[in-house]
This record gives C-alpha cells, sequence and structure tokens, in this order.
C-alpha cells in the first residue's frame, strides 16, 4: 500500500506541476501560485479543523518552534514555485522538471552546515544529480535557445530544497502546523503584491477548473506521501514519489508533442537516477 500511495504523490505532482506550467502559459506565473495558494490554504485550514476535532490541536502553544520555519518555507515555496511555473511556460518541460527536482540535494548540503554527515551515497547522488542536469540543460543553452528556463529550474531546485528541509523541522512539532503556516504566508504574501499592483493577474473565476487541480494536487501529494512515510519504508517511498518529472515529462510528450534530443533523454535519466540516490541516502 505505501508503494501505492508513493506512485499516485509522484503522479499528482507531476501531473499538478504540468497544469501549472500549462496555465502559466496564458497567465503571470506569480498569479498561478498566488491563486493555487489561497486554494490549498482553504483545503489546509479544513484540514486542521478536522485534526483538531479528531482531538489532535495545532501546538499554537509552541508556536515559536514551527512557526519561524513555516513563514520561511511559505516565502521560498512561493519564489520557488513561481519560478517553476515559468520554467515549465517557457521552456521544454521534459528538462526543466527534472533540473527542479534535483533540489532534494540541497537539504543534504544544509544538513551538512548544521552538523549532519551525509552517507556515501548522497554525495554520489548529488554528483550524478548534476551530471544530469548538464547533460539535459546543455541543448537548451545553444542554438540562440534562451537560458531563462533552466536559470529558472535552478531556482526553482534551491528553492524546492530549501522548503523541504524548512518542513522538515518544523514537522518535528507538528507538520500540520508547519504546512499550514506555510501556506498562510504564502497567500497573504500574494494578496499584498496582489493589492500592491492593483491586479490579480488576469485571474478570473472560470480559471478555478484549472487552479483547484493545481493547489489540491500539491497538497495531495503532501498528504499522500507523509501517509505512504508512516507505513512503509521512507527510503522507498521517497525514491517512488521522486519520479513525478516521469509524469511531467510523459505529459509534456503527449499533449504538447514535445521532443528531446537524445542527450537530453540521458540527461533527464541521470538527473532521475541521482535524485533517487538521494531519496534513499
Amino acid at each position: 500500500m505505501s508503494a501505492v500511495l508513493a506512485l499516485l504523490c509522484s503522479l499528482t505532482w507531476g501531473t499538478s506541476d504540468f497544469l501549472g506550467g500549462l496555465l502559466s502559459r496564458r497567465l503571470p506565473a506569480a498569479a498561478v501560485v498566488g491563486a493555487s495558494q489561497v486554494v490549498g490554504l482553504v483545503a489546509m485550514t479544513v484540514t486542521l479543523l478536522v485534526v483538531a476535532a479528531l482531538g489532535h490541536p495545532v501546538p499554537f502553544d509552541r508556536w515559536a518552534e514551527w512557526a519561524p520555519y513555516a513563514v520561511a518555507a511559505g516565502a521560498t515555496g512561493s519564489v520557488a514555485l513561481a519560478a517553476f511555473y515559468a520554467g515549465l511556460s517557457a521552456g521544454t518541460m521534459g528538462v526543466v522538471a527534472p533540473i527542479a527536482a534535483t533540489g532534494a540535494a540541497v537539504p543534504v548540503l544544509l544538513g551538512v552546515l548544521t552538523g549532519d554527515q551525509p552517507t556515501t551515497l548522497a554525495w554520489a547522488g548529488m554528483a550524478i544529480a548534476v551530471l544530469g542536469t548538464i547533460l539535459a540543460s546543455g541543448p537548451e543553452l545553444r542554438g540562440g535557445v534562451s537560458a531563462r528556463p533552466v536559470l529558472l529550474a535552478v531556482v526553482a531546485a534551491v528553492g524546492f530544497g530549501t522548503v523541504l528541509f524548512l518542513v522538515a523541522r518544523g514537522s518535528h512539532v507538528s507538520t500540520v502546523a508547519t504546512l499550514w503556516g506555510m501556506r498562510l504566508t504564502s497567500t497573504t504574501l500574494y494578496v499584498v503584491l496582489a493589492l500592491r499592483l492593483g491586479t490579480v493577474g488576469g485571474t478570473r473565476a472560470g480559471d478555478l477548473r484549472w487552479l483547484l487541480p493545481i493547489g489540491l494536487g500539491d497538497l495531495g501529494a503532501n498528504a499522500l506521501f507523509a501517509t505512504a512515510s508512516g507505513l512503509g519504508m521512507v527510503s522507498v517511498v521517497a525514491v517512488l514519489a521522486s519520479l513525478y518529472p516521469v509524469v511531467t515529462t510523459l505529459l509534456a510528450r503527449v499533449l504538447l508533442h514535445e521532443r528531446l534530443q537524445r542527450i537530453q533523454v540521458v540527461g533527464v535519466v541521470v538527473s532521475l537516477a541521482g535524485v533517487a540516490a538521494l531519496s534513499v541516502a
């Protein structure tokens, strides 16, 4: 069951990312992220109330132990997701998604700075992921093709990895509280930005059919991952969940008819192998 849930997690994440990137081709990436975060906040608030009703209230009395991580994760995640959607909308999804997934190396590096001692497999995974990124992005940077999507993917990778680190720290106290605080922070930032600019980026009520699966998909994938991790081996669950770029790549290939050069295909596979090694480590 844990393996099935982990695969559903990768399917949900990959589909949500594809839809977010696709919608960002019509609307500003920041607007897509902001609106989807509102959806996520509403869903997370309902979850928080349900959990409290079941006898597990949010530890607001210990807010100093989880709130700083939640706020930092919300701010960092907002920038990372906006960069990711912008990269997906402007570049080749089959290249951008695997590069962003290499952010799994960031928690390892941050862990080193806070006293962790990564295994040999973790270091090898980082090296493999970097090599795959170079192979996959090389053709994107030649022949007059803009480097912007690749650079946005790198920004997203660093941001996503940092969020993983922050959420892990906050979850030592409360996972639900940390995720709720994260969504509250990101939503607040985008509301303030919308008020300052006097626009919601062109989003309309009709876009809700896109924003609902994007926002709920991201939140649902987190829930699936947490559940799967509690039922089975975290190493196996992490590897299966890290396959979400494959879903994004396949959807782009089937629905958008994207084509990758042979060296890019090799790079994508190598990048995912590196992410898998990091997940196991």
